[in-house]
């Protein structure tokens, strides 16, 4: 049986997400360390993104897909539950990281830092500074949604939660997201509690190469 392959940098949260749900999985998988825009991302996605999924002849892009694919094919801990309620709930919590958060405090505020674009390659102020009112908003949002057990859906390991872990953990090296997490004792135990699992643990200092 051919086996899965994960390609993309894992600095993305994304490709760190996926890789982790194959972990939870128990799947054998190989991650392939490939930056945006590499040759081979340009051929499997129509943007050049990754991450990028491979299992033989088939391919799949986005995370959300890739993550369906391999839950629904290989045995293991269901990380998108069998209940539809569970399963709505779930999904609900991925998409408004995705589409709604993740453009805030990853694309907005942590670029910022990261990819600045400013002339010299430091840090761009006035765009972090501009988003730090909602990056605020946000992570209060989520210290609310998971106070009460440390999961975002239920009383176990979802998807929802490791969509959301390695975006957390990027945030804690920052200074202000940082601060605002280390001010949050429910973000702060969310962290701590799914930081003991394997699956983050392997993906908390990924292989670069």
């Amino acid at each position: 049986m051919h086996r899965v392959q994960i390609l993309g940098t894992p600095r993305s949260t994304y490709v760190r997400v996926c890789c982790i749900v194959a972990i939870e999985k128990g799947i054998d998988y190989e991650l392939v360390p490939v930056p945006l825009h590499a040759p081979v991302v340009e051929r499997l996605h129509p943007f050049g993104k990754v991450p990028v999924l491979r299992h033989g002849d088939l391919v799949i892009v986005e995370s959300r897909a890739i993550v369906g694919y391999l839950d629904r094919v290989f045995p293991g801990p269901k990380l998108i539950p069998e209940d539809p309620v569970a399963a709505a709930r779930v999904e609900q919590w991925v998409s408004l990281v995705n589409t709604t958060i993740d453009p805030v405090l990853i694309r907005r505020y942590a670029l910022g830092y990261v990819m600045p674009g400013t002339p010299d390659g430091t840090p761009d102020r006035a765009r972090i500074d501009a988003s730090l009112p909602e990056v605020e908003r946000h992570l209060g949002i989520l210290a609310d949604a998971v106070a009460e057990n440390g999961h975002l859906v239920g009383d176990g390991f979802t998807y929802a939660d490791a969509n959301l872990v390695p975006m957390l953990q990027s945030l804690t090296k920052l200074p202000e997201s940082g601060a605002i997490i280390a001010r949050s004792g429910a973000l702060t135990a969310f962290l701590a509690k799914h930081a003991a699992r394997p699956s983050v643990a392997a993906m908390t200092n990924p292989p670069t190469a």
